[in-house]
């Protein structure tokens, strides 16, 4: 009898062992979200916001071409057609113009829910420095003083590859006068190669960058570099 007992107990605890793993499985399952790369949703909403490849590879900081087969494989992958890609043109499908809000709305929420994670009222501005640039022009412990807000981190030598790889969000760079999808400009005066401020136009406009662009322009110009030639010294016989 009591054999009888313990094997029907047995049972039940096997029973409810199996019920709570295929309940803990339903919930793994209903947690686990079903997204296309995001690189491809970046792609497309940069995209659709500019209906423009051209000018959501600007922002992206990639080419055009990237953009293009970014959507394509997004556009496979759901087995409907975001966009209809005319002669120059390009304009959103029934499904696109659907797609997007959603999609916009969920970067939106990304971006807020990262933001909060920063202490208030302060932001980080890293920039990269070409490597014959004197720092100590910069003054960086009167602009701390004066742009409590932003906090400043200096990367030197630095260049084109470093703010294109994101690792640096502006430039001071010399002879940079023009790069496809940033906006340079001249920070010193003079006829030469001169000293660049390039940023991505899609955040050449910032608060923070334009402190810093308004900061570096009225810097004095930098002193011409003292006479190094050997002198002589003493009078010459003859």
């Amino acid at each position: 009898m009591r054999a009888a007992q313990s094997i029907i107990a047995a049972v039940q605890r096997k029973k409810i062992y199996c019920k709570a793993a295929a309940y803990r499985c339903q919930c793994a399952v209903a947690m686990t979200y079903a997204l296309p790369p995001l690189n491809a949703l970046r792609a497309f909403e940069a995209a659709a916001r500019h209906l423009s490849f051209k000018l959501a590879a600007h922002e992206l900081h990639v080419t055009p071409g990237a953009v293009g087969q970014q959507v394509k494989a997004l556009e496979a992958r759901l087995g409907v057609q975001l966009f209809e890609r005319l002669h120059k043109q390009l304009i959103l499908t029934e499904a696109g113009q659907a797609y997007l809000p959603g999609i916009s709305e969920g970067f939106r929420h990304i971006a807020d829910a990262t933001s909060q994670l920063k202490p208030a009222g302060t932001v980080l501005l890293q920039v990269g420095v070409h490597g014959s640039y004197d720092l100590r022009r910069l003054d960086l412990a009167a602009f701390r003083s004066t742009h409590a807000e932003i906090g400043v981190r200096m990367l030197q030598p630095a260049g084109l590859h470093e703010l294109v790889e994101g690792k640096v969000d502006v430039l001071i760079a010399r002879g940079v006068s023009r790069h496809p999808g940033y906006r340079c400009e001249r920070i010193d005066e003079g006829s030469g190669a001169g000293d660049w401020l390039v940023a991505p136009e899609g955040t050449a406009d910032c608060p923070e960058i334009v402190s810093f662009r308004a900061w570096l322009r009225a810097l004095p110009a930098a002193k011409p570099l003292a006479d190094r030639r050997p002198r002589l010294v003493g009078g010459v016989r003859s």
